[in-house]
């Protein structure tokens, strides 16, 4: 049976209110930088070939939902305490996000997502339908980036913070047909610039994003 085939996790999205005052924080206190910016998003991280966020404007105020914490891995963990006065920041709406020791050289990159969970082992057990790694009990990974589960309210509310999860991948639309082979609900295909990507309905309604990067892709 074909199954799906994420390479690594690519970026976590949020739907904020305020985008300005959030990005100007994840810029000055966190370390990211800006690598893409439209009217209606910015795309943030230390490398585009690395982890990153992405903030989509949308009406606030926004309601945190199954996102417990975003991880990012840093070159400078000392320094970056030193900035937010604390190994874990909240950036506002709702975003909270801690740091761990660096992995990916001298860049900021996203290590992991915490999320919230009814039932965080049988959520992580449904998550490897969808290719993730199962590592521990309620904990998956993907080319060592992780989601992990813990017991909280996981109901989508009807403004989320979250967006979507999004894993590379080396054809969106190979991993569509797989999805959809596996019963699994493709809710939308979309051809932009860089990407071409395919979001899957996942486990409690989280949506997942399986990204492919054109071989044109050009954001740096």
């Amino acid at each position: 049976m074909s199954t799906l085939r994420p390479r690594t996790l690519d970026h976590v999205a949020f739907w904020v209110a305020g985008r300005g005052v959030i990005v100007r924080l994840l810029v000055e206190r966190v370390g990211l930088r800006v690598i893409a910016e439209e009217a209606h998003f910015t795309l943030l991280g230390g490398d585009a070939r690395r982890g990153k966020l992405t903030l989509f404007d949308a009406p606030g105020p926004r309601a945190v939902g199954p996102l417990a914490e975003v991880v990012l891995s840093v070159p400078d963990l000392a320094g970056a305490v030193a900035r937010c006065g604390s190994d874990v920041i909240e950036v506002g709406e709702g975003i909270t996000i801690r740091f761990v020791p660096g992995v990916s050289g001298d860049v900021v990159d996203l290590a992991g997502v915490v999320l919230r969970a009814s039932d965080p082992v049988a959520t992580a057990s449904a998550y490897e339908v969808f290719g993730f790694e199962r590592v521990a009990e309620a904990r998956v990974e993907v080319a060592g980036a992780f989601v992990e589960f813990v017991v909280g309210d996981a109901a989508i509310p009807e403004r989320p913070l979250l967006n979507h999860l999004a894993v590379l991948v080396d054809s969106a639309q190979e991993q569509a047909d797989v999805a959809r082979s596996l019963g699994i609900e493709v809710e939308s295909m979309v051809d932009a610039a860089n990407t071409i990507a395919a979001f899957l309905t996942g486990p409690g309604g989280v949506r997942i994003e399986y990204v492919e990067h054109k071989p044109t892709f050009a954001l740096t």
